[in-house]
């Protein structure tokens, strides 16, 4: 048996194992894990800094760099973040539905662990003790395998996090699991008789690769292509705000705007202005024919909008209404998350219900799209998927349920035939 078999096995064990934790013992790990991070944070950076100077000798772009930075004032978001998953509420054991099928005989819905999650992710090192964090949280084992980039810290962050909750509760042994090879993972997507979710978080083409090679299901988004529509009636002044802070605040994630799409009735005086703000924060801009003669940019091409530039890049697009700008974006866009600027509520409502994404915003950035942001506590990423969860995923996308059914010696037998008891299907929750 080969080391990655050997380690699925034991997370499988562990996920029954922290079916039995309450709820009581599992903040207290995460309460561990807080203290520890502070306690170790010296080490921790250390190691992170000379994974940075490895990457920028080795020629990283200045946007991986970013990403794998994880400073003290990263540990202390990870901290804070920690202690607002413990204030969350219990994922576990919630009855969701309770059902009377007849007298005596009651069939619930409760939630309940998934049971060992794989993730496979890339540059930043935060995503290691998100992760685990709402794996415990949620009596899930995890499996994490992390970018080479960024090796000696995800290695001394698992080492903390293993540390802090084994020495709470043996229990929570291999409940935890840090692979360290690239071969690895095709060993990982082989196991699907003890992995029961994968969750990529990194580039498309690792979220492709992962989703063709792997019979196991995967939660996640393979692109971040996300749209800013102003409408003809949108304030102008909160437009240039909102799609400021969408393509500048942050623009080397998921949810930053890759597209603006402008109302052909305001094009002319918003383009020009926006423009120029963008460029002061030096913003490449690439816009269709018209923008192209309202403000200096490059003229964007075919691939443009289908580009998620995790970068100071910005394609621009002139629409003649707001049927145009739902078109476009549920063709280009990733489903990920999308905006509109504006004052018509009619307009808003029709955008958000007729916009074919997992987050749908109006009047505020889509850099709004985050588990932390949402009050999740944290996520594990971001998911695309229509199916199990969508959105940020939280606590309660790393949860799926059982049905609960209590009888005092019912038989179908009493149930089938001419003299059949009849069932009473009553809603009780």
């Amino acid at each position: 048996m080969d080391a990655v078999e050997t380690a699925a096995r034991n997370a499988k064990d562990a996920s029954y194992r922290l079916q039995s934790l309450t709820q009581a013992v599992r903040n207290e790990a995460l309460q561990e894990i807080a203290a520890a991070l502070q306690d170790h944070a010296d080490d921790i950076v250390k190691a992170n800094q000379a994974d940075v100077k490895e990457a920028e000798k080795a020629g990283l772009s200045k946007v991986l760099v970013k990403r794998l930075r994880y400073d003290h004032a990263k540990i202390k978001e990870s901290v804070d973040s920690l202690f607002s998953l413990v204030k969350q509420e219990d994922p576990i054991g919630k009855i969701v539905s309770r059902t009377e099928l007849d007298s005596g005989l009651v069939l619930e819905r409760v939630t309940c662990p998934i049971g060992v999650i794989g993730v496979i992710f890339e540059a930043r090192p935060e995503a290691l003790v998100q992760i685990s964090s709402l794996c415990l949280k949620s009596g899930n084992a995890v499996m994490l395998k992390g970018g080479s980039e960024a090796h000696r810290t995800n290695e001394a962050l698992a080492k903390v996090i293993v540390h802090a909750v084994t020495d709470l509760d043996e229990r929570f042994a291999s409940a935890v699991q840090l692979l360290s090879t690239r071969e690895e993972i095709n060993q990982l997507l082989a196991m699907d008789q003890f992995v029961d979710l994968i969750i990529p978080r990194g580039s498309n083409q690792l979220v492709r690769f992962i989703k063709e090679h792997t019979k196991i299901p995967v939660l996640g988004h393979a692109d971040g292509i996300c749209h800013t529509y102003v409408d003809e009636s949108a304030d102008l002044d909160m437009a240039m705000s909102v799609c400021f802070d969408a393509k500048v605040q942050y623009p080397a994630v998921c949810n930053a705007m890759e597209t603006l799409l402008v109302h052909e009735n305001v094009a002319l005086t918003f383009i020009p202005a926006m423009a120029e703000r963008f460029q002061q924060a030096g913003v490449e801009l690439r816009g269709d024919e018209g923008a192209c003669t309202m403000a200096e940019m490059k003229e964007a091409s075919e691939e443009d909008w289908s580009t998620e530039y995790n970068d100071l890049v910005l394609s621009i697009k002139i629409v003649s209404n707001l049927e145009e700008a739902v078109q476009h974006i549920n063709r280009y866009g990733s489903h990920h998350s999308d905006a509109i600027v504006a004052t018509d509520e009619r307009a808003a409502q029709r955008f958000m219900d007729e916009v074919d994404s997992s987050s749908v915003m109006w009047n505020c950035s889509t850099r709004f799209a985050d588990g932390f942001r949402y009050g999740l506590g944290a996520e594990v990423g971001i998911s695309t998927n229509k199916t199990h969860a969508r959105g940020p995923v939280g606590l309660e996308g790393l949860t799926i349920y059982k049905y609960r059914l209590r009888g005092s010696g019912h038989i179908v037998s009493d149930y089938v035939g001419e003299s059949a008891k009849q069932f009473t299907h009553r809603k009780l929750l």
